[in-house]
């Protein structure tokens, strides 16, 4: 980690993570590190009430194939290679480090440290109620109250990988950040995501341009080295339907959880998830 003042390495002493220079962080009782300095972030995190829907949504295992191909990206042997190159890439640093941008409940970052024992986690998201409930999704995961669009209190080429999922993300600051070798793995919805659910609900659609503006916006900075689109579908009681919206943008824009729609739907409703999961290298 590094201080979000002077950007020396903080190191944990008394409760505190402190710089060579003074600078000092208290963590949490709730066993998070609270590093945002300076004036308020003008980011939205999300609510406590959005993440005890998403929560319950993760808990009952409707995203767990998304959960699952996102921790795999980390490990398959060729997904790191440049285009059109499948020699090894420079070496990882020797611990493995993952670090997820607007990690929420931590619950993708939980499934990929499962997905490799010897791997430690950087749970980041601008909101509290997240940073408090990733504080105890996985032992091996540290919890950091930041906004990455400030900077991402982290040191220069010292992270193994980045994940993002549904989440904004700093392309300029993930490239600072990576080691060589490293990988950033981006989840994106496709147009097809809850589209049985959208239209009916009047839920917040997906840019059917969001693929290439992801590509734009990582230009020049990564080269991707694998795609792969993650689509199944989920049976969904009016319970998992109430949490699906309740947890996502819907809940920022006019679609209310409670609406009477829902209590017309059918006992359980087949709910098509359809995701993009990609990896990226930084660009030699």
């Amino acid at each position: 980690m590094a201080c979000p003042e002077c950007g020396d390495q903080l190191r944990p002493r008394d409760r505190a993570l402190r710089c060579g220079t003074g600078h000092s962080f208290d963590i949490a009782r709730q066993g998070y590190v609270g590093l945002l300095t300076g004036a308020s972030t003008k980011m939205t995190g999300d609510t406590a009430d959005m993440l005890d829907a998403r929560a319950a949504f993760q808990g009952a295992g409707h995203f767990a194939p998304i959960a699952a191909a996102a921790a795999h990206a980390f490990t398959a042997e060729d997904a790191a290679a440049a285009p059109g190159d499948r020699t090894p890439t420079a070496a990882p640093p020797e611990a493995a480090v993952v670090l997820e941008v607007g990690a929420g409940t931590g619950y993708y970052l939980a499934a990929a440290l499962a997905a490799e024992p010897t791997s430690f986690g950087i749970a980041l998201d601008v909101a509290k109620p997240a940073a408090r409930r990733a504080a105890r999704a996985h032992p091996r995961m540290a919890s950091v109250l930041a906004d990455a669009w400030r900077g991402l209190p982290i040191r220069d080429h010292s992270l193994t990988g980045v994940l993002s999922v549904f989440a904004p993300r700093n392309p300029t600051e993930v490239a600072r950040v990576l080691a060589p070798g490293g990988r950033f793995v981006v989840v994106t919805p496709t147009a097809d995501h809850l589209n049985e659910l959208v239209g009916p609900l009047d839920m917040v659609r997906v840019d059917p341009d969001k693929e290439r503006r992801l590509a734009d916006s990582l230009s020049g900075l990564f080269d991707r080295t694998a795609h792969l689109r993650v689509e199944f579908p989920m049976k969904l009681t009016r319970r998992d339907v109430t949490d699906v919206i309740a947890m996502g943008p819907s809940a920022f824009h006019g679609t209310p959880a409670d609406d009477p729609r829902i209590a017309a739907l059918p006992d359980t409703t087949e709910v098509t998830a359809s995701v993009t999961v990609s990896t990226y290298v930084p660009t030699a």
